[in-house]
């Protein structure tokens, strides 16, 4: 059994070789660590500054016995690891954070909502849709414009239509393949506000500053943070983060996107148990940023400061863009971070660039 804290030369397991994990790796390395990555890419921006990488898939029972063998905690970049996964690594008695708890919750849209309105926090309404009939009696609850979406799985805007009459209801759920769904409402918002939170295992819990995000296309584009916004606002954040980090008994960063309302109310849209694109800013603008965070609260270190001590937009780096990286890299205010992914198809996030301003 492991103990904590962890002390350095222990090892991180990572489960995902992506941006995310190829940023705390080199997180980890800074604190001392060694990272060992899974992941089914030979090639992988993680596998490449990680210590050690399992080229293997995330259900392969063999390699999950290597790496629970190699390392004392484990971690994931992101939350579509299957359940099978974090039974085999429990089975080896590796300890894994955030738990599988939280796993499971952010991997159904339904599960997820359910949790935060047992916890007292707030979310449009919404409705299980499992059949083209279920989605016509929804619609007819829940309205139009309202959102459709798979339970599972689905990012940047895919897995989802709108549906903008009740004669679409049955079209909507047939264009997406007859998945398990739910329906949403849609929410006026006045802008899109996330909070990137830690807990570490002691329970302390620790916010960053507020963030704005603008979207293109379902996918961020850009992250303008610290945010302005009212007291209110602010506080009502905090409570949110707490009752979600407390009710799932986390440990590590999460990323709980926010829809600001009139009135100065705020609706949870989804949770990522994970560092989050959102949170990026937070390498240039805070001392501690989220991925050194992430390693402190599932090593059992001590949490760091989350002041901001520069006022950051992050402008995300989608395909052909990052290949601007000469010109990027020349701006006095820009702070360049690229993925080492090899082949930039249009909309793949290659990198981002922090651009940074006094406080």
């Amino acid at each position: 059994m492991t103990s904590f804290p962890l002390p350095p030369l222990s090892a991180i397991g990572i489960l995902g070789g992506g941006q995310l994990g190829r940023m705390l790796a080199l997180a980890a390395g800074r604190l001392g660590f060694d990272s060992v990555v899974l992941g089914p890419e030979q090639d992988s921006p993680a596998g490449r500054v990680a210590s050690r990488q399992i080229v293997a898939a995330f259900d392969d029972p063999l390699a999950l016995a290597q790496l629970s063998q190699a390392v004392q905690v484990v971690t994931f970049e992101f939350e579509n690891v299957p359940a099978a996964t974090l039974e085999r690594l429990s089975a080896h008695s590796v300890a894994i954070a955030p738990g599988a708890r939280a796993l499971a919750v952010a991997q159904d849209r339904v599960d997820e909502k359910s949790f935060l309105n047992a916890a007292g926090v707030a979310t449009v309404a919404f409705e299980a849709v499992d059949s083209a009939q279920d989605c016509v009696l929804a619609v007819s609850r829940i309205g139009t414009p309202s959102l459709l979406k798979t339970r599972r799985e689905g990012y940047d805007g895919k897995g989802q239509v709108w549906i903008e009459s009740p004669a679409d209801a049955t079209a909507a759920f047939d264009s997406l393949g007859g998945a398990p769904c739910i329906l949403e409402a849609a929410a006026p918002f006045l802008r899109e506000l996330s909070v990137i939170a830690a807990r570490g295992r002691d329970g302390e819990i620790v916010l960053y500053p507020l963030g704005e995000n603008h979207h293109e296309s379902g996918v961020l584009r850009r992250t303008s943070a610290p945010a302005t916004v009212a007291p209110a606002v602010a506080a009502q954040a905090e409570r949110i983060a707490h009752q979600v980090l407390n009710g799932l008994d986390y440990v590590g960063v999460m990323g709980i996107e926010l829809f600001e309302m009139p009135g100065e109310v705020l609706l949870v849209n989804e949770l990522a148990p994970r560092v989050h694109n959102s949170g990026h800013w937070t390498q240039d603008g805070c001392e501690v940023d989220q991925f050194e965070q992430h390693i402190r609260a599932i090593a059992g270190w001590p949490l760091g400061p989350t002041d901001a001590i520069r006022h950051v937009e992050m402008t995300n780096l989608l395909g052909a863009e990052a290949d601007e990286w000469e010109k990027l890299a020349a701006e006095p205010e820009g702070r360049l971070h690229l993925y080492g992914k090899r082949g930039g198809g249009a909309g793949r996030k290659m990198g981002h660039i922090n651009r940074v301003r006094p406080v």
